[in-house]
C-alpha cells in the first residue's frame, strides 16, 4: 500500500493557550502530521459548560507556534457565519501562517450554534439552500479583487479582499457533505471532500456497515465530479473519525488504527483525521498509544 495516505488531527479548543494549548499544537508538528483541524464552533455538545475557545483566533496563534504543519477548520458553517467577514479573516490566517490554512465548510446543524444569535434554528431545506449560496461567494471573495453580489441570504457591496491569499488561487476548501447538493458543491468548489460516515449507523451498525456507506458516499462524490467533467480522482477525501460504528476501537492500539486506515485507504481516502484525546468524554484514549499511532501507523501503512 502506498504512503500517501495522511494522517492529521483536531485539537479541540478546551484549553488556555499558556495552559496547554500552544503545547498540543507545537506537540502535534512534532508528532508529524499533516495537519491539525479545529472544530469552529460556539460551543459544542457535551463541552457547552466549560471552556471553548474560537477556532480563528485559535488558528493564528497556532500559525505563530508551528512552522510546517497545515492547519485547518473542520468545520466552519453558515450558522454565525458571514462570507464577507470570513473571507476577511482567512486572508489574514492564511498569510499569518504563510499560506499553511485549508479551511473546512460544512452547512452546520441544529446545535448550539444554530440558536446562538437569538435566531429559530434553520430547516434543513434552508442550511442547504444557505449553503448553496455562501460557499460560491466566498469562493469569489476569495479569489476576486472587489466582489459585489446580491443573494437570498448573502449579499457583499465592492467588498475588498487585497492582497488576497498567499495559496493562490486561494487558500483550498474542504467541503463536508453527503446529500447531493452538497456533493456537488464538493465537486464544483471542493479542493478536497469530507465525511464522518453515516450518522444512522453510529448507534447501532457495524463497521462493515459502515465501510459500504461511505463507498455509496465516494460513488456519489464521483458521478457529482463526473457531472461537471472532473476527475473524481482529483479531490483530497477526508474521513473525520470519531463518529462510526468503531470509534472506540480506532485508538486501541497501533495495529487497531493500521487495520481501520487500510481499510478506507482501500476504499480511495487520502485523509484521516483523529481526534487528540480529550479525557472522561467520547474522545478519551490514552496519549502514550496516540502517539504512537501518529508515528508509527505510516510507516506500517507503507510496508
Amino acid at each position: 500500500m502506498s504512503t500517501s495516505l495522511r494522517l492529521s488531527t483536531v485539537i479541540l479548543p478546551l484549553h488556555r493557550w499558556q495552559e496547554g494549548g500552544r503545547a498540543r499544537w507545537q506537540r502535534a508538528e512534532e508528532l508529524g502530521f499533516h495537519a491539525a483541524y479545529t472544530y469552529d464552533h460556539l460551543s459544542w455538545r457535551s463541552f457547552r459548560d466549560g471552556p471553548w475557545f474560537g477556532a480563528l483566533p485559535t488558528l493564528t496563534a497556532a500559525a505563530g507556534a508551528t512552522t510546517r504543519m497545515r492547519l485547518g477548520t473542520l468545520v466552519t458553517s453558515p450558522n454565525f457565519r458571514h462570507p464577507v467577514t470570513l473571507a476577511k479573516e482567512l486572508i489574514s490566517l492564511d498569510d499569518v501562517s504563510g499560506g499553511r490554512i485549508t479551511l473546512g465548510i460544512g452547512a452546520g446543524g441544529n446545535g448550539f450554534d444554530a440558536t446562538a444569535l437569538g435566531q429559530e434554528p434553520w430547516t434543513p431545506r434552508e442550511r442547504a439552500d444557505r449553503f448553496a449560496e455562501f460557499v460560491p461567494l466566498l469562493d469569489r471573495l476569495l479569489t476576486e479583487g472587489a466582489v459585489s453580489a446580491q443573494g437570498t441570504f448573502y449579499s457583499a457591496e465592492e467588498a475588498r479582499n487585497l492582497p488576497g491569499c498567499v495559496q493562490r488561487p486561494r487558500l483550498p476548501f474542504a467541503v463536508a457533505a453527503t446529500g447531493p447538493r452538497g456533493l456537488k458543491l464538493a465537486a464544483r468548489h471542493g479542493q478536497a471532500w469530507v465525511t464522518t460516515g453515516d450518522p444512522k449507523l453510529y448507534e447501532a451498525g457495524t463497521p462493515e456497515q459502515s465501510v459500504e456507506a461511505l463507498r455509496g458516499q465516494l460513488d456519489k462524490l464521483g458521478k457529482a465530479c463526473a457531472d461537471i467533467g472532473r476527475d473524481p480522482a482529483e479531490p483530497d477525501k477526508i474521513l473525520l473519525t470519531g463518529f462510526t460504528p468503531d470509534r472506540g476501537r480506532i485508538l486501541e492500539s497501533v495495529d487497531a488504527f493500521v487495520d481501520f486506515a487500510g481499510r478506507h485507504a482501500e476504499l480511495g481516502f487520502t485523509e484521516i483525521v483523529v481526534h487528540w484525546p480529550v479525557p472522561d468524554s467520547d474522545f478519551a484514549a490514552d496519549e502514550e498509544v496516540f502517539e504512537r499511532i501518529a508515528t508509527e501507523a505510516l510507516a506500517q501503512l507503507g510496508g
